[in-house]
């Protein structure tokens, strides 16, 4: 009966055996890993299947077996067995235990293998972080190109800004000068017709006190509405200069903002 129940523990033992990847089985840590991609780089990881080298086991009629296999097969004779049922227990008890070890080993690897494993592991990660070095490399290179292109065109853009202002500092000025000048050629003829006025009081100085007395309020009336309108057209034209004026200032302002 003892040979039995550890026959059956040892059935129990190969089935409950696991499967996953044993604990030792050398994996890549994390921070061998390259990092994410930044700042917009795309980049992708290669799915590489490594190459699984089948372990070396020693050949199954070669194996030592793990237990007195003469002093079982006495054992069992001394319970009842003949020593034909002795001897085929044992057998089968050294063929299960072969069968056990086999499934065992099947999920076991060599120290050589697994260094051979880690190297090829070392040496993948070794290119990948070689081809995200030079990806970033290029990508700087682009955007170090498309940053001295936006600064060309920047410069550009201010130098056309200031022709612009330019151009109309001049034209200002030039309004400017042709309204100084219209209104200055407006006083002299207001001041020839004043002399004119003057004039013709002269030559009709001579006539009557009646004509003369009309003639002076005339004259009178006409000054009076004459300097009314120097005042008016003085102050719309300090009006207009004062607008010009602001109008400038405030255009210059906006494209000194603007250039800003």
């Amino acid at each position: 009966v003892a040979w039995w129940r550890r026959a059956e523990e040892m059935r129990g033992v190969v089935r409950a055996w696991p499967r996953p990847l044993p604990a030792w089985v050398p994996r890549p840590p994390r921070a061998l890993l390259p990092p994410a991609p930044r700042r917009g780089l795309t980049a992708t990881l290669p799915r590489t299947s490594y190459d699984v080298r089948r372990v070396e086991i020693t050949p199954l009629e070669q194996r030592k077996v793990t237990f007195d296999t003469h002093a079982l097969v006495r054992d069992l004779e001394t319970h009842g067995f003949a020593k034909e049922q002795a001897e085929t227990i044992v057998s089968a008890l050294i063929t299960l235990s072969n069968v056990s070890l086999e499934t065992v080993y099947k999920d076991m690897v060599t120290q050589a293998q697994q260094e051979i494993t880690l190297q090829q592991i070392m040496a993948h990660l070794d290119s990948i972080r070689k081809d995200m070095v030079i990806l970033e490399k290029s990508e700087f290179a682009n955007l170090r190109a498309e940053n001295e292109k936006m600064k060309i065109e920047l410069d550009q853009v201010k130098q056309q800004l200031m022709n612009e202002t330019s151009k109309i500092q001049a034209d200002s000025k030039l309004d400017i000068n042709l309204e100084r000048s219209r209104v200055t050629d407006m006083f002299t003829d207001q001041e020839r017709k004043l002399m004119e006025a003057t004039t013709e009081f002269h030559k009709k100085d001579s006539s009557t006190n009646s004509v003369i007395s009309e003639i002076s309020n005339k004259i009178d009336t006409e000054i009076a509405s004459l300097k009314t309108l120097m005042e008016s057209n003085k102050l719309d034209t300090i009006r207009y200069l004062a607008a010009s004026v602001f109008t400038c200032l405030a255009i210059a302002l906006g494209f000194y903002r603007f250039w800003k």
